[in-house]
């Protein structure tokens, strides 16, 4: 079927309950009928058809059937109101729905699908549990707008939010503004300036008076203003509506993902709480080597994954095509006879299915940091080993938020050339005196690690709040030092995300941080590494470790840092070891 078989309507008014009206365009057949509907809700410019940012060739999947319906969102070029992050992606949800299924040409079966805040407008939707929605797509998304994606582990996550809102949302806001004559074109301007300049922007203190947004973007400041997981975001937990969405999900995210931790909650509180057995049963985990970017390629930061990685090459338009025909028409196409899970292994550069997520098989290890007290930097004495320490000394470094330790990629979104994400050598940062190094000798045969991995760190500093991060390495044996995977907390929110809570300078407490998950084969002859800091920005804010309130701070200040491992405090990484070959049978 090509375009001139399609009908293909635009800017077609969608009302909403409380009188505002959204506009959608409309591909469907030509030929009369009723067709079930894919509906996409997007704030990125619904004429954008190149099929990168919609995630669906349109002429493919009406030639399949299908009416596509692709909406701006309230607020958003064609459609009407005011645009708030999440606010009224519940209820609109809910009435696009609803709408979709009761037109001429809808048999009634609704679906969703797109990504990142594409895959936010189908989980609000969701959990709003409009009747005809059957199933739903979700690509790079989160689970919870507080925890993984306006925070992780407490810290604001100031790269993403800034860069996202700077460059993807103010700039159409400003342009309506103009056009209503209550901003000025210099202002616009200035945005547009300001996005140039990103690099220097994410310095700007205190963070609560960062400038540009105050017209374009005041959700950017009630971020700043709720750290705490307090009520203003409880409205947006995901989470904890699992046990109210009725629709089937086929969760897709990438390793380097900034989303990765919400895609695989999504699955997991799914899979255990969904409200129906439908629900429940029919989730799909799909993750491959990706960053946030679309599509999603094969080379991820500089590291070339192979073309089998690439979204083309897997087919993610039939995956879509497939799901929609089993949960919308009813095609008995062996969907569910199928493994939930499909995962590509890194390092060995394949993909596989599994029965579950986490493998049943996993045999958690934890891997224990050691040094002589000198383990700072590439050429420190650091180790990493599976023997328990007993007297070893503290390793101990300055944290300086004045010259924080910068971010190389990892799980990161937003200006590329302010801060690119996925896979780089990290040996640069692994040269500073602020970064602890501990690594493993070389590996005598490959080992597998697929799951989730987290680092327990007893620490001590002399501020009342600081920050630790941790990031898992795969090292070449001519050095290359690829990042798998990291995370961060932020020490006053080390007991509760909702209660911040300042430290004791000198005591030591235990840190638990979050890495969330890889699937990578540390080859023969590679290194496992692990690296220890106290800052990772502009992806995260700088912790001022003054105990004042990070948005509000306007000085920083350094503060040392001690790192334990010792028999009393054992500081550990617990990796998700796959057995292979003969350690599997065992």
């Amino acid at each position: 079927m090509g375009e001139s078989s399609l009908s293909i309507e635009k800017d077609v008014p969608v009302p909403m309950r409380d009188g505002s009206v959204l506009r959608a365009d409309v591909y469907r057949p030509a030929t009369p009928g009723k067709y079930p509907v894919i509906l996409q809700r997007t704030p990125y410019n619904k004429n954008l058809l190149a099929g990168v940012m919609l995630m669906l060739d349109v002429v493919r999947t009406a030639s399949e059937g299908y009416a596509v319906v692709i909406q701006d969102t309230r607020g958003r070029y064609a459609s009407d109101g005011e645009f708030y992050t999440f606010r009224d992606d519940i209820l609109d949800g809910y009435d696009s729905v609803e709408w979709c299924a009761a037109q001429a040409w809808s048999d009634g079966n609704v679906g969703m699908y797109g990504a990142s805040y594409v895959g936010a407008t189908q989980w609000l939707a969701a959990i709003s549990t409009p009747p005809h929605l059957r199933a739903i797509f979700p690509l790079i998304t989160a689970s919870h707008y507080h925890e993984g994606w306006a925070y992780q582990g407490g810290a604001f996550a100031l790269g993403f939010n800034a860069s996202w809102t700077l460059a993807r949302l103010a700039p159409d806001t400003y342009m309506r503004l103009v056009r209503q004559d209550t901003a000025s074109a210099d202002r616009l301007g200035q945005l547009i300036g300001a996005i140039d300049d990103l690099r220097v922007w994410f310095q700007h203190l205190p963070l609560k008076d960062f400038p540009f947004l105050d017209e374009a973007a005041p959700y950017f400041y009630d971020w700043l203003a709720h750290p705490d997981d307090d009520e203003y975001w409880a409205r947006w937990n995901i989470e904890s509506r699992h046990s109210t969405v009725r629709v089937p999900a086929c969760n897709v995210g990438g390793w380097y993902d900034i989303f990765l931790g919400g895609t695989l909650r999504n699955y997991l509180g799914m899979r255990e709480q969904g409200a129906t057995p439908e629900a429940r049963q029919g989730q799909k985990l799909v993750v491959g080597p990706w960053y946030h970017t679309l599509p999603l390629g094969n080379v991820v930061g500089e590291v070339d994954y192979g073309f089998s990685s690439h979204a083309f090459v897997t087919d993610l338009d039939g995956l879509h095509i497939k799901w929609f025909d089993y949960w919308l028409k009813g095609k008995q196409n062996g969907l569910l006879e199928e493994p939930p899970v499909r995962i590509f292994v890194m390092g060995e550069n394949a993909w596989r299915t599994e029965n579950e997520w986490p493998l049943a098989r996993t045999r958690y290890t934890k891997y224990y940091l050691h040094s002589n007290g000198h383990a700072k930097s590439l050429r420190g004495d650091g180790r990493l080993s599976p023997d328990p320490p007993r007297t070893e000394p503290a390793d101990v470094y300055v944290s300086d938020p004045r010259n924080p330790v910068p971010t190389r990629g990892g799980g990161v979104t937003g200006w590329p050339a302010a801060m690119p994400g996925g896979a780089f050598d990290q040996r640069a940062i692994e040269e500073r005196q602020d970064v602890l190094v501990y690594t493993t000798p070389a590996l005598e045969q490959d080992v597998e690690m697929t799951g989730p991995i987290t680092l327990s760190l007893y620490a001590a500093t002399s501020a009342v709040d600081t920050d630790f991060t941790a990031k898992l390495v795969d090292v070449q044996p001519d050095g290359y030092a690829r990042n798998l995977t990291d995370g961060i907390l932020r020490g006053r929110y080390r007991e509760s995300r909702a209660a911040a809570k300042l430290l004791t300078p000198g005591e030591v407490y235990e840190y638990s941080i979050d890495l969330w998950a890889t699937s990578n084969v540390f080859k023969a002859g590679h290194r496992i590494r692990v690296e220890i800091a106290s800052s990772n920005f502009p992806r995260f804010d700088r912790n001022p470790q003054t105990g004042e309130a990070a948005a509000e701070a306007r000085w920083l200040e350094p503060a040392l840092q001690h790192v334990f491992h010792d028999e009393n405090r054992p500081s550990h990484i617990v990796l998700p070891i796959i057995p292979r070959g003969a350690d599997a049978s065992r």
